[in-house]
């Protein structure tokens, strides 16, 4: 996801709640969601068809479900059965609770018909586009699906999912997995079903309804790559949105294999400057430039495809193994295709963001003091600081078994839920080293090294004498690159920082002209370097 807008954001943060736990009674194997639009008005009739494994004997299930506000918004239920079976239900709270006329056992699957309609609060921006042309178009993230959805709004809670929506002919109909049917109906109306058979995590469960121009950009061997625009835009939108397809196989040489059919990539309402919806990527409506300066959020949004929707975090602290390695994988792909400079010139950028943040905010990447209003995780610290963690570990590996741990880490959890434990133990294995101490410090403790180097030469013993402290509060153990320069000539040396105070003598011929602390960028780190004369 790439940030956009978040000060309306935060306007709409207040509508979110805190969603159902892992843990709960049930876990959704399959949705179904059938949903009628109209351009008579904003309501939407919905016919939820939820396949459910019960993980312990109950008479009762709940859904995440948004209840009527003052204003009238929000959905309403209908009716709810299981196998022509009337249940009883409360719908309160953004809660809708279920019953049983007999306990539900633990292992058993129960197949729930929930029929409802209502004005969406969040969730499916229904609007007009910049063109002045009505639009539907899902923004779930984080926990907004339960908005116009019944369903578990929690991303530890993945499921297989069918979108059938009805609506107006004129409309084009964009969702999650391959196109299986559309029908024209009476009354010019238009039925179209998709088909999502790998299991996802509601965040990124979404359709799209508008006027599109529709463009085949290209595939990567069985993978079809789409590009969906505004007809008023389609040949800066072909244009900027080709890209996706000298992306994506990137992503597939270096992490493995894409986990969904298709790609397509929508020119949107969505709140986000980009937002990862799996295999219906949804950009902002300005993204469309015809400059392809959307670049770098087209690469942030594909990477999500595997971190993020196919290795999804078992709960929202872990959002950096979202957020951080889309940002990181993003710059990767970039110093693949430009080279090292651009590395370097992004990663100073970030570590510069990273600084600023800490000085503002005291948390660390992992942070469980969230938990609601999880916006407040789109943050430099899930996405920067996150990508700089795995810059860092990338160093202190080596390029080899850094991308060997990577396909492991996703071989291992695509289609499942990981936490950073799951990732540090992914990386030891295959790096053969104990990582917990850089975790630690990179990742549950906040802020980073504030260091300052002071220095001086000897000519007479021919002696450079190096003292490098640490001034923030708690200490880091980390190597650091010195670059001792000679006119054209560099010499380097490493050298490992755990004390508070570390002093270094390096016996010199001549006295440099210059003294570099982390000269290629290798280091989170802010600081100075001194010569004592």
């Amino acid at each position: 996801m790439q940030k956009y807008l978040l000060a309306f954001i935060f306007v709409i943060s207040s509508a979110l709640v805190q969603s159902q736990k892992p843990g709960a009674a049930i876990d959704v194997l399959h949705y179904q969601f059938g949903i009628e639009l109209s351009d008579e008005n904003d309501t939407i009739r919905g016919n939820a068809v939820i396949e459910v494994k019960i993980l312990k004997d109950t008479n009762r299930i709940s859904f995440d479900f948004a209840s009527k506000n003052e204003s009238g918004k929000g959905m309403n239920v209908i009716s709810i059965n299981e196998k022509d079976q009337t249940l009883l239900y409360t719908q309160a709270h953004d809660e809708l609770t279920i019953r049983f006329a007999e306990n539900a056992k633990k292992g058993a699957t129960k197949t729930i018909n929930i029929a409802y309609k209502g004005i969406p609060i969040d969730g499916l921006i229904i609007s007009l586009n910049k063109y002045g042309h009505r639009t539907f178009f899902a923004d779930n993230w984080p926990d907004r699906a339960h908005q116009w959805l019944p369903c578990v709004d929690h991303p530890s809670d993945k499921a297989a999912v069918d979108f059938i929506v009805r609506a107006p002919e004129h409309y084009q109909i964009i969702s999650n997995g391959m196109e299986t049917e559309v029908t024209n109906l009476p009354g010019h109306i238009k039925q179209t079903h998709y088909e999502e058979k790998v299991s996802l995590p509601t965040k990124v469960m979404v359709i799209g309804a508008a006027d599109f121009a529709v463009n085949y950009s290209g595939d990567d061997g069985c993978i079809q790559i789409y590009s969906w625009v505004y007809p008023e835009e389609k040949e800066k939108g072909f244009y900027d949105y080709g890209l996706a397809k000298n992306i994506l196989p990137f992503f597939i040489d270096h992490v493995g294999p894409y986990p969904y059919r298709k790609l397509a990539n929508v020119q949107s309402k969505t709140t986000f400057g980009g937002m990862e919806n799996a295999s219906a990527i949804f950009y902002n409506e300005n993204s469309v430039k015809g400059d392809q300066t959307i670049e770098a959020v087209l690469a942030h949004e594909i990477a999500h495809q595997w971190f993020g929707n196919s290795a999804t975090e078992t709960d929202w602290q872990h959002i950096w193994l979202s957020e951080g390695f889309a940002t990181y994988m993003t710059n990767l792909y970039l110093e693949n295709k430009y080279g090292p400079d651009t590395l370097l010139t992004r990663m100073k950028d970030d570590r510069k963001q990273v600084i600023a943040y800490s000085k503002l905010i005291t948390k660390p990447v992992v942070d469980t003091s969230v938990t609601n209003n999880f916006v407040q995780l789109l943050n430099v610290n899930s996405y920067q600081k996150g990508g700089w963690v795995l810059h860092m570990l990338r160093r202190k590996l080596g390029d080899d078994i850094f991308w060997k741990g990577i396909r492991k880490y996703y071989a291992d959890y695509a289609g499942r839920n990981a936490d950073t434990e799951d990732f540090r133990m992914a990386m030891e294995s295959v790096g053969r080293q104990d990582l917990k101490q850089f975790f630690r410090q990179w990742l549950y403790l906040p802020g980073q090294p504030e260091l300052s180097l002071a220095w001086n030469y000897d000519a007479a013993k021919r002696l450079a004498t190096i003292t490098i402290k640490q001034l923030q509060e708690g200490l880091f153990e980390f190597p650091v690159e010195l670059e001792l320069i000679y006119g054209t000539k560099r010499i380097s040396k490493s050298v490992l920082i755990k004390e508070k105070t570390s002093v270094f003598t390096l016996p010199l011929a001549s006295k440099p002209t210059q003294l570099l602390m982390d000269p290629k960028g290798n280091l989170l780190f802010e600081g100075e370097v001194k010569e004592i004369k």
